[in-house]
């Protein structure tokens, strides 16, 4: 896969995004094995969940700073 997953980083939420639409569009292909397809399919679901949690994380520090500002 990615370097950077391999080193332990992260992707950013486009490098995710990037990556989720070369899988999709390897899988609309046809052209690859079934084994293959289950391969790419478990890396796309990875890669959303990893979209989601980054998502989640900064809606959390949205609200916070929302609190604050209609606090302050």
């Amino acid at each position: 896969m990615a370097e950077k997953e391999s080193a332990g980083q992260e992707l950013s939420i486009e490098e995710a995004f990037e990556k989720l639409e070369g899988i999709i569009g390897a899988l609309e292909d046809g052209e690859i094995s079934l084994e293959d397809s289950f391969s790419y399919y478990e890396t796309g679901m990875r890669l959303v969940k990893q979209c989601g949690e980054k998502i989640d994380r900064v809606e959390k520090k949205i609200l916070v700073l929302e609190d604050s500002e209609s606090e302050g």
